[in-house]
C-alpha cells in the first residue's frame, strides 16, 4: 500500500496551502466577525480554478481525483472552514447530480459555466424534512414541457451567491421517496427568491439561506435523470459530499492540533511548558492519533470512489469518525488554551464553533451510523 502522494497531488496541496496562507488567513477572523466573504476573494478563487476542481476536463474543469480534492479541502478548512464549505458544496452536491444524471445537452450548457465559477447550491432540506429527506413537501407539477416548482428549502449553502440550484421536489400528493424529482434551476428563474439569510453559530463566512420557489417554471430538459429518480440522485450526491465534509472536519481538527501544540509550548505553568506536562501531552497525543486514523478512513473512501467502486459505507465511516474526532480536538484545544480559548482573540474559539456543524449537515452522525449498520448487516447478515 502506497501512502505517498504523486507529483500532481503534492503540487495542488502546496498551491492551495500557499493561497490560503496569503489570501484567506489575513481576513479569516474579519470574515467570521462580519459574517460575510468579500467578492474579491471569491473572484481570486475563480481565477485559481477552485470552482472547477472536480469538474470533468471536457467541460472546462480541472478533473482532479478525489484524493487531490481531499487534500485541497483539508488545506482550505485548516485556514477557514467557511470558505472551504463554499467550494466543497459547489464541487460535490452542486456538481454530482448534473455530471452523473444530467442529459448531455444539460451538461454542455451548464457545466462549463459552473466550472468557470458560476456557483451551485443544493436544495433538499425543508422545515419538516431534515434527516428524513423523503418527507419533503416542495412540489413539482408538470405542465406541458415544463415543471412548476412550489415550496421552500432551508439550510442552503451558497444561497445568496449561487447561479444554479439543484432542487428536489415531488409530484403533488405523493408520499415517500417515490415521485421525487431532481432539477437544475437557474437563479434568474421568475419566482425564485432568497427569503432569509441565517445568522449562524459557525462557518460565518459562508452564507446559509432559505430559498423560496413560488410558481417557478423549469423546462423539462432541466430535469436530472428520469422522473422519480430525485431521491436516489440526492442520496448518491451525498455519498460523495460526505468525503468532502470528513476532510473539512480534518482541516479544522488539524488547525486545533497545531494551535494547541504552539500554545502549549510557550505557555508555562509549574516551571515548564504545559505541553511538557503529561496531562496535556496525553491530550495532544489523543488528538493526533484520532485525526490520523480519521484521515486514513477518508483516504480509503476517496480511493474507492476514484476506482469506481461502491463507497457508501466507507464514506459514512469517514464522516462520522472524522467529524467526531475533530469535535474532540476542538474541545481539547480550547481546554489547553484555558481562558484564552474562550475569547475571540484566539482562533481556537472560531474552530470550536465551526466544527460543530460537521456532525449535522450532509447527514447527521446518527444517520451515518444507520447507514453503516445497514451496509454491515447487508454484508455480514
Amino acid at each position: 500500500m502506497n501512502f505517498d502522494f504523486n507529483e500532481n497531488q503534492t503540487m495542488f496541496r502546496d498551491m492551495v496551502r500557499d493561497f490560503a496562507r496569503q489570501e484567506i488567513a489575513p481576513i479569516a477572523h474579519e470574515m467570521d466577525v462580519k459574517g460575510e466573504m468579500p467578492d474579491s476573494l471569491v473572484q481570486k478563487m475563480r481565477d485559481q480554478g477552485f470552482f472547477g476542481l472536480s469538474f470533468p476536463e471536457q467541460y472546462g474543469g480541472l478533473g482532479v481525483d478525489t484524493i487531490t480534492y481531499a487534500l485541497v479541502v483539508e488545506e482550505l478548512a485548516r485556514i477557514s472552514a467557511g470558505v472551504c464549505i463554499m467550494v466543497t458544496v459547489h464541487n460535490s452536491v452542486g456538481l454530482y447530480p448534473v455530471s452523473m444524471f444530467g442529459s448531455e445537452e444539460t451538461k454542455q450548457e451548464y457545466l462549463p459555466r459552473m466550472a468557470a465559477g458560476e456557483i451551485a447550491a443544493f436544495c433538499v432540506s425543508e422545515a419538516g424534512a431534515g434527516s428524513d429527506a423523503a418527507s419533503l413537501q416542495a412540489t413539482a407539477r408538470k405542465e406541458g414541457q415544463e415543471y412548476i416548482l412550489d415550496g421552500s428549502k432551508m439550510w442552503v449553502t451558497n444561497g445568496t451567491r449561487a447561479a444554479f440550484f439543484v432542487v428536489l421536489a415531488r409530484t403533488p400528493g405523493g408520499e415517500g421517496h417515490r415521485g421525487i424529482h431532481a432539477f437544475l434551476v437557474p437563479r434568474d428563474s421568475d419566482g425564485l427568491s432568497v427569503a432569509k439569510k441565517e445568522d449562524k453559530m459557525g462557518l460565518r463566512a459562508s452564507d446559509t439561506c432559505v430559498i423560496d420557489f413560488d410558481g417557478v417554471r423549469v423546462p423539462a430538459k432541466n430535469r436530472l435523470g428520469e422522473e422519480g429518480d430525485g431521491f436516489r440522485i440526492g442520496m448518491t450526491a451525498l455519498d460523495g459530499g460526505r468525503i468532502g465534509v470528513s476532510f473539512q472536519a480534518l482541516g479544522i481538527g488539524r488547525a486545533c492540533l497545531e494551535a494547541a501544540v504552539k500554545y502549549g509550548l510557550v505557555r508555562e505553568q509549574f516551571g515548564k511548558p504545559i505541553a511538557r506536562q503529561p496531562v496535556i501531552g496525553n491530550m495532544i497525543a489523543d488528538m493526533g492519533t484520532e485525526l490520523d486514523a480519521a484521515r486514513l478512513l477518508g483516504y480509503r473512501a476517496a480511493w474507492l470512489k476514484d476506482q469506481g467502486r461502491k463507497y457508501t459505507r466507507e464514506a459514512a465511516m469517514a464522516k462520522v469518525f472524522a467529524t467526531e474526532a475533530a469535535g474532540r480536538a476542538a474541545d481539547a484545544a480550547v481546554q489547553i488554551h484555558g481562558g484564552y480559548g474562550y475569547v475571540k482573540e484566539y482562533d481556537v474559539e472560531r474552530y470550536y464553533r465551526d466544527v460543530r456543524v460537521t456532525r449535522i449537515y450532509e447527514g447527521t452522525s446518527e444517520i451515518q451510523r444507520l447507514v453503516i449498520a445497514r451496509e454491515l448487516l447487508r454484508e455480514l447478515g
